[in-house]
């Protein structure tokens, strides 16, 4: 297992530590339901440094991320970011990654942990006919997300530009925390706004020590995992391993809004037909009308019985105080509104098929 740079600042703050994506991660400090509504209603700080950065540079750099992912990057200016996925040749998605540009011939490309690998090996494999410059910088650079309604406000003193004016999905490159040349990113996995930063290893001690003492007087709290995956949840995002996978189309995940047929990419031809005659399976979200909690890999049934479906993401919701969660359906059972049950040991509890996100701030 690798440590990030914090992994014993963690564990000095009492941190539970659990294998994550071949790393020691935070899991949890005071426990999830604290921690969720710490960033639901305050702000809070997660060390997500586990996740992958590739930057794609060089006359042909945007030609490789076109081919490579769903989304149209050529609409990038610089400073901005964009939600996209790697499709693969069979139909499902390698991974789903945020790209940025950080100037007119480079893009950074940040990445699942567990991924990191295997999306290397297939950016590569589609770079020998564009010979980018591709470098995997993930050993050398951590990532914190800053989240939460007061981090504007909590984390001004740390940096000379106005934050409040960094927009959704787009960042800066900037001074913050006594560091130079840090990229603060209006971006996140929780919903409840905020920036995430990457930084250098040997510059994220500093960083974390002078988040947690400016955000001091507005309620800052370390947050682990369990939390992040919470968190999101109530937004509906997709959880790469769960909710998406090798075999899971972009279109039937609802990530059609990220597959864009303006351009050619990997198996773009054949999601079009999909897209044309419509997709078999769709992503779906759900709330229990009943006691229960849903988990990853319960069955969806009807109210025969009979198994139509399986729930790929589960919780408690800490906001709702309910069962949520996300799962594929036939297309012809997904209407919102419907009822299905969740197979729960060996009772099926009664759920409503909703619209997302299930929190609504």
């Amino acid at each position: 297992m690798k440590n990030t740079a914090l992994t014993q600042t963690h564990e000095a703050l009492g941190a539970k530590i659990v294998p994550f994506a071949g790393f020691n991660m935070p899991v949890s400090y005071e426990g999830v339901n604290i921690e969720h509504e710490t960033v639901r209603k305050d702000i809070g700080v997660f060390d997500v440094s586990h996740m992958g950065e590739f930057l794609i540079s060089g006359p042909n750099a945007l030609e490789l991320i076109q081919k490579v992912s769903s989304n149209d990057a050529s609409k990038l200016s610089i400073g901005q970011a964009q939600y996209s996925c790697l499709p693969n040749e069979t139909g499902g998605i390698v991974d789903d990654l945020l790209i940025y540009k950080i100037k007119e011939e480079q893009f950074l490309l940040v990445v699942n942990a567990s991924n990191i690998e295997k999306d290397w090996n297939h950016i590569s494999k589609y770079n020998a006919d564009f010979n980018a410059d591709m470098k995997n910088i993930s050993d050398g650079y951590s990532l914190l997300a800053i989240q939460g309604p007061k981090a504007v406000a909590a984390m001004q003193s740390l940096t000379s530009i106005d934050l409040a004016a960094i927009k959704f999905y787009t960042f800066k490159v900037a001074d913050f925390a006594g560091i130079d040349h840090v990229i603060i990113s209006a971006t996140g996995y929780t919903g409840s706004g905020g920036f995430e930063i990457y930084c250098k290893n040997e510059e994220v001690q500093q960083i974390w020590d002078k988040v947690l003492e400016a955000g001091t007087d507005y309620g800052i709290k370390p947050i682990g995992l369990a939390a992040r995956d919470t968190l999101r949840l109530e937004m509906g995002y997709c959880l790469y391993g769960n909710d998406i996978n090798n075999t899971t189309s972009p279109l039937e995940a609802g990530l059609g809004w990220i597959t864009k047929f303006s351009k050619d990419f990997v198996n773009s031809k054949a999601l079009k037909i999909e897209k044309e005659q419509g997709s078999k399976h769709k992503l779906i979200a759900f709330e229990l009308n009943d006691r229960g909690i849903p988990r990853n890999d319960y069955d969806i049934v009807d109210k025969n019985g009979a198994k139509i479906g399986t729930v790929t993401s589960g919780t408690m919701s800490p906001s709702l105080g309910k069962g949520i969660g996300l799962g594929y359906v036939p297309t012809n059972l997904s209407k919102t509104g419907s009822i299905i049950y969740i197979q729960i040991r060996k009772k099926a509890v009664a759920a409503t098929i909703v619209k997302l996100p299930f929190y609504k701030a």
